[in-house]
């Protein structure tokens, strides 16, 4: 028989990462027994990713492994020896820039490592798997807010594709073998214990040494920042919110991304409002009090010029909707930035 919910034992890969971090502390928080799997790779500083494990193993209920997704035997034993009744799967090769340089580690992580968690969750009968995608996976895609229902078959860059390619493996899965499966779409995600190679960190880093920051497209982008304790607030809803297969396409609720024939939905997590780049940049030189040094650049290949969530779907299914205001979620950025670096 399949749990449903409460769920309480969560195995949440990527969790030495910036979102999965979060997410495993929520959990705990919960009273979940969360066991992380991570690949601790040196994308970037590995000592970020080390503090993050060591604050979460101080609870009793988190346990991890360290080891890539690709190793299969490693990942099916882990989870044969936890038993979860719910996956969350967040780990994968991030960067859309980064993709232009090392795509194969893209296909690696991304669809090898995806492929294998999917095939434990299967195996494992889960009561739910949880998959991170992407809105790079909208692409060309003008009309906005995004929503789920719209085609969405013009990825820009490697690493949406191979985002798009896991949503498709994922519904087949759950078309074949009946497993409840949620993908969530992030939309920018910044807070506190970011990543070093997004924008804010980049920018806060850069602005307090006195360099220059890039800003492409000469500023005139626009993102649709999600603060990351309300992408959190968002998943923890979505794990409760199991899809079910429906009896007929007719009975999915108008603007549902259910499948007519899985029991497989889409969500777009994001705080359904596009901010300029420039404005973007203002916020965090008021933050600072110290006005940055502007490289004004072209469009970067791959990039696209904005991103905007409508994440109507996920109140409906949840009652949240995301809503930190960006200033606030900057400041409370910066302030963890000086005082984790120690440049108060």
């Amino acid at each position: 028989m399949t749990p449903t919910p409460p769920f309480k034992t969560a195995l949440v890969t990527g969790t030495a990462g910036f979102i999965g971090f979060h997410l495993a502390q929520r959990l705990l928080a919960d009273g979940f027994r969360v066991h992380g799997y991570d690949g601790m790779t040196d994308y970037y500083d590995v000592t970020l990713k080390r503090r993050r494990h060591a604050m979460l193993l101080q609870s009793p209920n988190f346990s991890a492994t360290e080891a890539m997704l690709e190793d299969s035997a490693t990942f099916d034993r882990v989870a044969d020896q936890l038993q979860p009744d719910v996956i969350v799967h967040l780990a994968a090769q991030a960067g859309v820039r980064y993709s232009l340089e090392n795509p194969r580690a893209y296909i690696d992580a991304n669809v090898v490592g995806t492929f294998n968690v999917m095939e434990a969750a299967r195996r494992l009968e889960v009561g739910h798997l949880l998959m991170a995608s992407t809105s790079s996976v909208y692409g060309a895609n003008e009309d906005m807010p995004y929503r789920e229902t719209d085609k969405a078959d013009t990825q820009l860059t490697i690493y949406a594709a191979t985002k798009k390619a896991t949503e498709s493996m994922a519904h087949s899965y759950a078309h074949l073998w009946g497993l409840p499966t949620t993908m969530f779409r992030f939309f920018t995600v910044y807070g506190p214990w970011g990543r070093p190679d997004m924008a804010l960190f980049k920018f806060v880093d850069a602005i307090l040494e006195g360099r220059p920051i890039d800003i492409y497209n000469h500023g005139e982008m626009f993102r649709d920042f999600t603060y990351i304790d309300d992408l959190v607030q968002g998943i923890r809803g979505l794990i409760d919110a199991v899809p079910e297969r429906p009896a007929s396409a007719s009975e999915i609720p108008e603007g549902d991304s259910l499948s007519p024939v899985a029991p497989y939905r889409v969500v777009n997590i994001g705080n359904s409002d596009k901010v300029r780049l420039l404005d973007f940049v203002d916020a965090i030189e008021t933050t600072l009090g110290i006005p940055a040094k502007r490289n004004l650049m072209d469009m970067q290949k791959g990039d696209v010029p904005a991103t905007w969530a409508d994440a109507s779907l996920l109140q409906t299914l949840t009652g949240y909707r995301p809503q930190t205001d960006v200033r606030d979620g900057i400041a409370r950025f910066v302030d963890w930035f000086l005082d984790y670096y120690e440049k108060r």
